[in-house]
């Protein structure tokens, strides 16, 4: 990954007041076409402490100022950094809107840009990159659950929220829908690792409401896990949750009551399930 030339900011650099809370957004020096913003607590120090790092990834709309400015307060009492990437709609096609959510796309390898982005951001700010938190919802409950399936050494916790497409563990589909040839597109050896997945802990999210099935109908050709989990995603996580026990990961599912399709009335359940193991990343 080249990130040269990255460096942290002198101490009387007039810049530094833009380091703290809610940061501008940098572009990635792996690639200008991406980038992301933080937000940084109050607490960190250029010769403090590491914090941890929570990642979220965004949906479809790509609405991650929502995200970082709800945050705040939990990155302010937990003593951890946020970050959230922006993989911007129309890259190379001017029309696509959903080609980060799996991953790959043409020369584009999106676990590898968010990945440049972390390690980016740990040259200016005290962060423990080895293992980091990761949530996404929708389209980015779709990128969190296959960056699992690709680098679950990576992670401290993951949370997934109400994905409308899911990869199951099978080996008889390819990627996207299965796993069957995982390792020739990722050039990554011994994955699926359900070992090393079963040892992060597992978080599926989704409101009660959170069934309509026109969106998700729209598709010409849903996978033979999303055929058999049926056409709603709370089905459709529930499957997903079976799928990956028979192989040896345990999950814990939230289902939000009187909520729909929204993932920032489904963050305090998140929230609330990452506290206990931030403030354990925290000592």
């Amino acid at each position: 990954m080249n990130i040269d030339g990255i460096k942290s900011l002198s101490s009387d650099s007039p810049n530094n007041r833009f380091l703290v809370g809610r940061t501008p957004f940098f572009a990635s020096t792996f690639d200008q076409r991406f980038s992301f913003g933080l937000y940084i607590p109050l607490c960190h120090s250029s010769d403090g402490i590491e914090l941890p790092l929570l990642v979220i990834v965004h949906g479809t709309r790509r609405q991650t100022g929502g995200y970082l400015n709800r945050l705040k307060d939990f990155s302010e009492n937990h003593h951890c950094a946020i970050l959230c990437p922006l993989f911007p709609a129309g890259i190379i096609d001017p029309d696509d809107i959903h080609n980060y959510k799996n991953m790959c796309y043409q020369d584009i390898r999106f676990d590898l840009v968010l990945l440049s982005m972390i390690e980016q951001a740990s040259k200016r700010w005290r962060l423990k990159i080895d293992k980091f938190f990761l949530h996404g919802f929708s389209g980015g409950g779709q990128f969190a659950h296959r960056f699992f399936y690709l680098h679950p050494e990576r992670l401290a916790a993951v949370s997934i929220g109400a994905p409308g497409r899911i990869t199951s563990p099978s080996q008889e589909e390819p990627w996207p829908a299965g796993l069957c040839d995982i390792q020739r597109l990722f050039q990554i050896s011994n994955i699926p690792n359900y070992g090393a997945m079963g040892s992060v802990p597992v978080q599926f999210v989704v409101g009660e409401r959170d069934v309509h099935t026109k969106q998700l109908a729209s598709v010409k050709t849903p996978s033979n896990a999303e055929r058999e989990a049926g056409g709603n995603r709370v089905d459709r996580m529930g499957w997903l949750k079976n799928a990956w026990a028979a192989v040896g990961i345990q999950t814990e599912m939230t289902i939000v009551p009187k909520v729909g399709h929204d993932g920032l009335k489904c963050l305090p359940h998140v929230e609330s399930w990452l506290k206990p193991l931030v403030d354990a990343a925290s000592c």
